[in-house]
């Protein structure tokens, strides 16, 4: 997708995950430090005034950063540095940054409007909301989960919930610099364990290298710490406690975190990780909410409009699903993110629309080497043919699903569909070799057993068609136990709408 690394856009404030890249020293004890600027939208800002002050000096060294956002110090002595940038667009800081010497250390900064950012206690101190019209609390029983459709839709939307979620979703990432930087955060704790420095660092450090559980208690002394920073440090603070609350399995007090990140810097990335918490624990009208109010603030945001569309579909409203998404589409039409979204939108649905069947004809358009983009649009056509006199030649959507599986041979649901068209054709041994093919490329894709199954029984060979049978009924139970299983080890939440005052706008 076209969005910005949500690691470059994590790195907001004085929770930086410091990644070491090389050194560059002008003499044997020098350091560097260097990074890129972008906005709230993730695009690289030029020009902005980058200003670096150390601890106890009052010389302040600037730079401005070049066309792509980058900018460099060097010849930098060991210490302890405040970042500041400033830029038409916004602001951003990092109160205090240390350097070793022969350290060359990485900081990029997002921008905030500086009317986004101001003193922490500040009557003006930004929110999301005037005021929050939901409350969250958490319940074990998600016996309820979905409310609309059959356990296939309500799969899809869980699905397409956690899809959308994801997107952007950085990889954890351990190498021989950060275990140095590791070490030396852990040794600076050693001496000083109430540090806010050192423990937001480190509880940053621990979690992006896929260590939450390790990372929680730092951050919660860092959250505990009497000295309060910047209000965009402190926001940086709470998205680190939500994403480490999440990932140890305490998602009510996630959502409070993503919250009070978003209240406190209402960026991009703050105010979608809010939603798609929302989104994922099965709260759709809260993540509607957030998600309506993130596309306002930024309307040229793809995933923003994805999260948007899958809050309604999970909620059950598919229009105005498909609505969002094909405006997603539309601002990027080379994403494949959103295609794919309706593609599996409309697998769930028993008709397409002619929306989607637009947009799913030009992405095999743009991208006709992709094999989602044909064998989505194969599907589009095939439920076009069943719902509209407008039909499409069978050969087109066969010859799609073909070249599917030609530029994929392991697309397992592709086999699948051409295994039912050539039956609907009276092909059977056609039919039974792409069914086979689909199992071979996912033996748990219990439609095809189910539908081989038939086919050995029309092709007189019972023994194979009840082996096909038992293995679909096995598969059945085994994917009904899981998801029954998933719903009550997830945290559900539940929530009550507030009134609203009368002249209240959304």
């Amino acid at each position: 997708m076209a969005h910005s690394s949500p690691l470059r856009v994590f790195l907001t404030a004085l929770c930086v995950a410091v990644l070491l890249t090389g050194a560059y020293s002008q003499n044997a004890d020098s350091a560097s430090l260097h990074g890129a600027i972008h906005d709230a939208q993730g695009k690289p800002v030029a020009n902005a005034e980058v200003r670096l002050q150390s601890r106890g000096s009052s010389q302040i060294q600037t730079t401005h950063s070049d066309a792509q956002g980058n900018y460099t110090f060097t010849g930098l002595q060991e210490g302890v540095y405040a970042l500041r940038v400033e830029a038409e667009s916004g602001n951003a800081e990092i109160s205090s940054l240390f350097l070793s010497s022969h350290e060359s250390k990485t900081a990029d900064l997002t921008l905030q409007p500086a009317a986004t950012k101001p003193a922490q206690g500040s009557a003006d101190s930004p929110k999301f909301f005037d005021e929050p019209h939901f409350t969250v609390s958490g319940v074990t029983d998600t016996t309820s989960l979905g409310g609309h459709g059959s356990d296939t839709i309500v799969r899809t939307r869980e699905s397409l919930a956690k899809e959308a979620a994801s997107l952007g979703k950085p990889a954890a990432n351990q190498s021989a610099e950060t275990s140095s930087e590791e070490k030396s955060l852990r040794a600076t704790l050693r001496k000083n364990p109430n540090s806010f420095e050192a423990s937001c660092q480190l509880g940053h450090l621990l979690l992006a290298n896929g260590k939450a559980s390790e990372a929680l208690p730092y951050l919660e002394t860092a959250a505990r710490a009497e000295a309060a920073p910047a209000n965009v440090t402190v926001a940086h603070l709470h998205h680190d406690l939500a994403e480490a609350e999440e990932k140890t399995g305490d998602a009510l007090k996630a959502v409070g975190e993503y919250q009070r990140a978003a209240e406190l810097s209402p960026s991009e990335p703050y105010l979608f990780d809010w939603g798609s918490e929302l989104l994922v624990h099965h709260a759709p009208e809260p993540a509607i909410e957030v998600f309506t109010r993130g596309n306002e603030l930024f309307p040229n945001s793809v995933r923003m409009l994805i999260g948007l569309g899958a809050g309604f579909f999970t909620h059950g409203d598919t229009p105005a699903a498909v609505k969002r998404i094909v405006a997603a589409s539309d601002l990027n039409p080379k994403d494949p993110a959103p295609y794919i979204f309706l593609g599996k939108m409309q697998a769930a649905e028993s008709t397409t629309s002619p929306q989607i069947v637009d947009r799913l004809r030009r992405f095999v358009t743009l991208q006709p080497e992709s094999p989602e983009a044909n064998y989505y649009y194969a599907i589009a056509l095939g439920k076009l043919n069943k719902t509209t006199s407008e039909r499409a030649p069978v050969g087109e959507i066969e010859s799609l699903l073909n070249k599917a599986v030609r530029l994929d041979s392991k697309f397992a649901l592709a086999h699948l569909q051409l295994g039912i068209l050539r039956s609907q054709q009276g092909h059977d041994s056609a039919a039974i070799a792409s069914y086979q093919r689909a199992i071979q490329s996912d033996p748990q894709l219990g439609e095809a057993h189910y539908r081989l199954a038939q086919a050995y029984r029309l092709a007189g060979q019972p023994d194979k068609a009840q082996d096909e049978l038992r293995i679909y009924e096995q598969l059945s139970k085994e994917s009904a136990q899981r998801i029954e299983r998933e719903r009550h080890q997830i945290r559900q939440f539940v929530y009550t709408l507030r009134d609203r005052p009368v002249d209240q706008k959304h």
